[in-house]
């Protein structure tokens, strides 16, 4: 049964290939382009808030109000407005992606140690200055982090977007379960949906990891016990 079921898998994947690929391209910049505008949008409203502490719960509040909504309910409302397709999908995974990067930003950049801070200004910094050259290079790998989570809420709402005409892989799955016998559609779906969110995930952590600022402390203390010990 499960070998049968592999080959019909791959099968299928032998023969719409190139379907599949088109809908994974979509649903890749469909993810890629909110997150991207989110970026635009909420880095400078992260650093806003990290600036003038008295506006940031209320920046905050309102965008985890966003997040609290449903994906689908969201998409409704957005669909009055703009009607069917990409582009309706593109703005609800806009709205959701605010969310993890302001806060991230904002976490980074309160994050920095006042000290270096104070150095940078000794040294004759200006205010945009010590921002530019001090705390977003220490906070990026922070930055980065709310990147991450975006892109990967991002692969979930545009799933979504196939209920409102957007073409995704979502596409497959929903022909999948009208079938007869769909199982190795819904797999070529969801397979592709979940390799995006893997590459994704595992490439933006490895490089907010090797961003974080504290990586050479961390190192630090392991390479001094193997020297002690040899």
């Amino acid at each position: 049964m499960e070998e049968s079921l592999i080959q019909e898998f791959f099968r299928y994947f032998t023969t719409n290939g190139s379907y599949i690929f088109e809908l994974f391209i979509n649903h890749l910049l469909m993810s890629v382009y909110g997150v991207l505008f989110a970026s635009l949008v909420g880095i400078p409203l992260g650093i806003l808030i990290a600036r003038y502490a008295r506006i940031s719960q209320g920046v905050i509040t309102v965008a985890n109000i966003i997040q609290t909504v449903p994906v689908i309910a969201m998409l409704a409302i957005l669909m009055l407005v703009m009607g069917l397709g990409n582009n309706t999908v593109v703005l609800a995974v806009f709205l959701y992606a605010l969310l993890p990067i302001i806060k991230n930003t904002y976490t980074g950049l309160i994050e920095v140690d006042a000290s270096i801070k104070d150095a940078g200004k000794s040294m004759g910094m200006t205010r945009n200055q010590v921002l530019r050259m001090i705390e977003l290079p220490l906070a990026l790998s922070v930055i980065i982090g709310g990147l991450r989570i975006a892109l990967v809420v991002a692969i979930g709402v545009v799933a979504v977007g196939s209920f409102i005409g957007a073409s995704t892989l979502t596409d497959i799955i929903i022909r999948g379960t009208n079938a007869t016998d769909g199982t190795a559609m819904i797999l070529a779906g969801a397979v592709p949906i979940a390799i995006i969110a893997i590459i994704i995930d595992v490439g933006l952590r490895l490089l907010e990891n090797r961003l974080d600022p504290l990586r050479a402390q961390k190192k630090g203390p392991k390479a001094q016990s193997v020297t002690d010990n040899m």
